[in-house]
């Protein structure tokens, strides 16, 4: 197996949903054996997933949600400064 091969696959096999034949795993285990630089990408992508998994919800500010719109209304109005309004019924 060749690091493209494994990256390929990667996320499925740290996350455990990658449906491997027991060759192929014995595959993918041997190459992670002798090949350091993915060693490195599996260990760090599952250091990632066992903190999203643990983290908690960060709680935005109430006025979060107001400041994203009005940011996203004011870039859609830049890029398309012909368009109505939404809800605007077109004639």
């Amino acid at each position: 197996m060749t690091c493209e091969e494994l990256l390929q696959a990667l996320n499925e096999y740290v996350d455990g949903t990658l449906d491997l034949s027991q060759l192929e795993c014995q595959q993918f285990a041997e190459h992670l054996k002798g090949c350091h630089p993915c060693q490195v990408v599996v260990d760090t992508i599952r250091g990632t997933i066992q903190l999203y998994r643990a983290g908690e919800p960060y709680p935005l500010p109430p006025e979060f949600a107001t400041r994203l719109q009005q940011l996203l209304q004011a870039r859609w109005q830049a890029k398309f400064p012909a368009s109505a309004p939404a809800g605007t019924p077109r004639r």
